[in-house]
């Protein structure tokens, strides 16, 4: 009996964070390791699905443009509702018929994803599920009458090896709790206890979803009023998913681009440089709106050059890719968002060992020619090409072969040995065959074996005169601005010898510029 009182009276004085247990707070919940899948998954599938599908024009926020007068959205409610007609009139509406949750889950098999984010509420309130807390405002109880988040998670779960993962948002446009929250500037703390996390613990018990995708948090002040980091606490201490879960930085202004598994820090967040945390690059087709658009226009979606793009870029860094398409209100994903994800399962199907649990490379992108993004998977280093070199010829500054055993091998090629020239003190020369022996389209992927990097030029610069001259040169470009991280912010001077250099393109110089003048 005593040896029992004093293990409790110790464990009393231990602290739990040396119990293993995370406490809430920013520092301890930081300490906590990425779960490897997510790490390995680098692409997913977002849906934007709700109430907003049913009126289908502008975005998800389509009530809170409406209610605060915005023209577009006015004169589309005149010109197509009766006079009297209220945001919840659109419930009903929202049916779902056609939706095929086995259909959609083998979608996105073909398209390579590895997880899937359905948004369970957005700020409107509506939720996908029966909840406890949004009585007669869910798909239970009106419209389509079923658990559309149960009937997704079991087919993706029962069709597939692709994670399930939920968003929800925090705040409510027109809750009577949360503005009268809002009214008090956030003095008075209601809405959080009576909404917000009972509806996480709900989602989390009910569905054990691998990703917590949160979002709507800045609308309010910190993660204390929201409660963020006691719900996140007992996620990674306690909850039954604590061992695989991933979240994302929205719980707060404080946690924004700074602390959760991964930070968004905005939509479609690439920076193009390689980040010191996990982060995610969260994209639409459709470039105008997260839902369903009636009114697209084939100019609204994104090529397949523009995806692959974000994803080879993305990966590169370090982030993940997570694409998001709108289902319309009745169930279907249309075909030109079906067309895009499934040329996306069509290159990874060729080009995904270069993808999926790749890490960054030594360079994340090429010194010398524009377009060219690299990773690296077990022994093999892989060359990332954009775009198609007119003349089939590749010049590579950050990567070398080793001589003899060095090998290089396309993929989607015709499985030949690629040819290639490595002078002393000069670029790798590669040899491209034919396109049209290429099976793969929109991107390249060369493997190359034995490989390493070019060592990175350091430059001894000097300052700018006072008239533009950096000793006997005369300057004979413009001032541009890169893009570099905050600390590495700095305007350049780009000397004639390299010509103009593309916006998009510009990342690519930190690579070889490391100090603020003239690169010679």
């Amino acid at each position: 009996m005593l040896w029992a009182l004093l293990v409790l009276a110790v464990s009393w004085l231990v602290p739990e964070v040396a119990q293993g247990r995370y406490q809430p707070t920013w520092a301890s919940l930081d300490t906590r390791p990425l779960p490897q899948w997510y790490d390995e998954a680098k692409f997913g599938i977002f849906l934007h699905w709700g109430v907003y599908s049913v009126p289908s024009f502008g975005d998800a926020w389509f009530w809170k443009q409406w209610h605060d007068g915005d023209p577009a959205h006015v004169n589309f409610m005149k010109r197509n509702f009766r006079p009297g007609f209220t945001y919840a009139d659109f419930a009903p509406k929202f049916t779902a018929e056609f939706f095929d949750p086995a259909q959609w889950a083998k979608l996105f098999k073909a398209a390579g994803a590895k997880y899937v984010v359905l948004t369970t509420k957005h700020h409107e309130g509506f939720t996908l599920w029966p909840s406890k807390y949004a009585w007669n405002w869910n798909a239970k109880d009106v419209g389509p009458r079923r658990d559309l988040v149960q009937d997704l998670a079991d087919a993706v779960r029962n069709n597939t090896d692709i994670h399930f993962g939920v968003y929800h948002s925090l705040f409510e446009f027109f809750n009577p709790f949360w503005l009268s929250d809002q009214a008090s500037n956030f003095t008075q703390v209601t809405f959080p206890a009576a909404k917000t996390i009972p509806e996480l613990y709900e989602l989390v018990r009910r569905y054990n979803p691998d990703v917590i995708w949160s979002d709507g948090s800045i609308e309010a002040t910190n993660s204390d009023y929201w409660g963020s980091k006691e719900f996140i606490a007992w996620l990674y201490n306690d909850s039954p998913i604590k061992d695989r879960v991933v979240v994302n930085d929205r719980w707060g202004k404080d946690a924004g681009c700074a602390h959760g598994d991964f930070i968004t820090c905005r939509d479609h967040y690439n920076p193009g440089v390689l980040q010191k945390r996990k982060w995610e690059n969260c994209l639409t087709v459709d470039r105008g709106s997260w839902g369903f658009r009636r009114d697209v226009s084939l100019a609204d979606i994104r090529s397949m050059e523009e995806l692959t793009a974000e994803l080879v870029e993305t990966v590169s860094c370090g982030g993940n890719l997570l694409l998001n398409v709108g289902p319309t209100h009745d169930g279907r994903i249309v075909p030109i968002f079906e067309e895009r994800l499934r040329q996306m399962g069509e290159w990874l199907g060729i080009n995904g060992e270069a993808i999926y649990s790749s890490r960054p490379w030594v360079h994340q992108n090429d010194s010398s020619t524009p377009g060219v993004w690299y990773t690296q998977r077990d022994s093999y280093v892989y060359v990332l090409l954009l775009k198609w070199p007119a003349d089939r010829s590749l010049k590579l500054g950050s990567l070398r072969l080793k001589p003899s055993v060095g090998k290089l091998t396309l993929l989607g090629g015709n499985k030949k040995n690629l040819k290639w020239i490595q002078k002393p003190g000069e670029k790798l020369l590669i040899r491209l065959p034919p396109l049209e022996q290429v099976t793969s389209r929109w991107a390249w992927v060369i493997r190359a074996e034995n490989a390493f990097a070019a060592t990175k030029r350091r430059h001894s610069l000097a300052p700018l005169g006072p008239k533009g001259r950096r000793g006997h040169k005369k300057v004979s470009q413009g001032t541009r601005k890169m893009k570099l991280p905050p600390r590495e912010r700095l305007t350049l001077k780009i000397d004639a010898v390299f010509g103009k250099i593309p916006r998009e393109d510009a990342a690519y110089w930190m690579n070889s510029i490391d100090t603020e003048g003239l690169h010679p």
